[in-house]
């Protein structure tokens, strides 16, 4: 009997283990990708090509992988909508927010924009009757948008200020949440992480190959120097390993871990963009970030209470 208790023990330590790594792999990732991206710029990659041969190399490195684990889905018309919905709001329209916007308002404070998002997923679910409504998580939601607005007022008030780019950058987060409910409520059936993350990466590339062809736009990326060329071949694994833990997350942890991977992100994002790549703090740092902070922790351990009382 005992024996039968340690072992269920263990596999419930198991069973969280995964999801945790996930988490902070994910996370960590996410925190290296937008530094990465500031670094391009500053070698003479634009935030477009980076991120279409990024993405693209990326797309080639998980299509090689589910081939390996023989869990290429099947392309029909309903997956084929899927991904390219899915491709749209979750990468390749908010990535090039994010990587077009890091010169102009720094990677910090995208970094940090980058943990709203699981915040205003609960919104909409709010809204769309998807969860109901708790008073906790609202105070959560509430707390950390005032964490946000705290940066954005501080980044607007700053002599050198863009307004057009902070704006903008705020629209990532809101592509990204709805990204999270799309895929929620229309995750095709019977397909894995592995199965599904390629072609959303393959659909990205290619909606990123349509913007190129718009006038002003380039696809190409400087030969003079191997530097660009070895810094996507970097950001494909960064992505690769990123959006192939995104989907684990979601299928093996749920919606409160994955609440928590943009938090993870901006905990190793921020620190790399100020200590390492010289960056300024954002104004109003420690209040805002503080903010949202508890923010996700409220609206976290209003997920957690939700799923005991379920299991209760």
């Amino acid at each position: 009997m005992r024996a039968s208790k340690q072992q269920g023990v263990f596999d419930n330590k198991k069973i969280w283990l995964i999801p945790l790594l996930c988490l902070l792999a994910g996370g960590a990732l996410i925190g290296i990708s937008t530094n990465l991206a500031k670094y391009a710029g500053e070698i003479g990659l634009t935030p477009l090509a980076f991120l279409f041969w990024s993405i693209t190399g990326a797309a080639v490195i998980l299509f090689l992988y589910a081939l390996l684990r023989r869990e290429l889905p099947p392309l029909n018309k309903p997956i084929l909508r899927y991904y390219s919905i899915a491709a749209l709001v979750s990468i390749a329209g908010s990535n090039l927010i994010f990587f077009s916007a890091i010169p102009h308002v720094g990677a910090s404070f995208v970094a940090l924009i980058i943990s709203l998002p699981p915040l205003l997923t609960y919104l909409a679910a709010i809204i769309l009757r998807i969860e109901p409504f708790t008073t906790l998580r609202a105070v959560g939601v509430v707390t950390a948008l005032a964490g946000v607005g705290i940066l954005a007022a501080r980044k607007f008030s700053a002599p050198d200020a863009s307004i057009f780019w902070i704006v903008l950058t705020l629209c990532g987060p809101v592509l990204l949440a709805i990204g999270n409910i799309y895929r929620t409520l229309y995750w095709p059936d019977n397909l894995s992480a592995s199965a599904l993350a390629p072609g959303m990466l393959i659909a990205a590339s290619g909606l990123l190959a349509l913007v190129g062809i718009v006038p002003h736009y380039s696809l190409a990326i400087p030969m003079t120097a191997h530097l660009p060329l070895a810094l996507i071949v970097v950001q494909a694994f960064v992505f690769a390993g990123q959006f192939l833990l995104l989907f684990l997350l979601q299928k093996t942890g749920g919606p409160v871990l994955l609440s928590l991977l943009g938090a993870v992100g901006a905990v190793v994002g921020v620190p790399i963009a100020i200590f390492l790549q010289g960056e300024s703090p954002p104004e109003g740092l420690f209040v805002g970030a503080s903010l949202i902070a508890l923010g996700v922790i409220l609206v976290t351990y209003g997920g957690v209470k939700m799923v005991r009382a379920d299991i209760g």
